[in-house]
């Protein structure tokens, strides 16, 4: 599989992605979100907390395996290297809200087609015991809008 463009990569991650605003590679990747990558409201995106390097936090959204590409100048992927897919981890209802968008798309992700109704329709009520309505609609507008592509 090609490495994703630009374009797909803002398409495919959330608002508080490094990929917002920096091209692949001048970022890192980590395995899954965490306390050791918080969300950094001055800058817009999540950092590392020991290097202040910015970092994706979601492989399965971004295409490619997490490393230190930014910090440690790890070599990107050639794009014969399968996509990464959610873990568990990814499936569980995320207490922040800048994580809502990225555990849809892992819903998405790991549903079969025949049930991929059911899942978005558990997903959502599932979403809607814990965030407004406002902000559920905004994160499976713009997940799905991307997702059926």
């Amino acid at each position: 599989m090609a490495l994703p463009t630009a374009a797909e990569i803002r398409d495919a991650t959330c608002v508080a992605c490094p990929a917002q605003a920096f091209a692949l590679g001048r970022f890192d990747v980590a395995a899954r979100p965490g306390p050791e990558h918080p969300y950094d409201s001055r800058r817009g995106y999540r950092v590392s907390a020991a290097t202040g390097t910015p970092t994706c936090v979601h492989p399965y959204r971004i295409g490619v395996p997490p490393a230190g590409y930014a910090s440690a100048g790890a070599p990107l992927p050639t794009g014969a290297e399968p996509t990464p897919a959610p873990a568990g981890t990814d499936l569980v209802l995320p207490d922040d809200p800048t994580l809502l968008e990225a555990w849809l798309v892992a819903v998405v992700r790991q549903a079969p087609p025949a049930g991929l109704g059911p899942a978005v329709r558990r997903a959502e009520a599932a979403a809607l015991e814990r965030f407004p309505p406002s902000e559920v609609l905004a994160a499976l507008r713009r997940v799905l809008s991307y997702e059926l592509r």
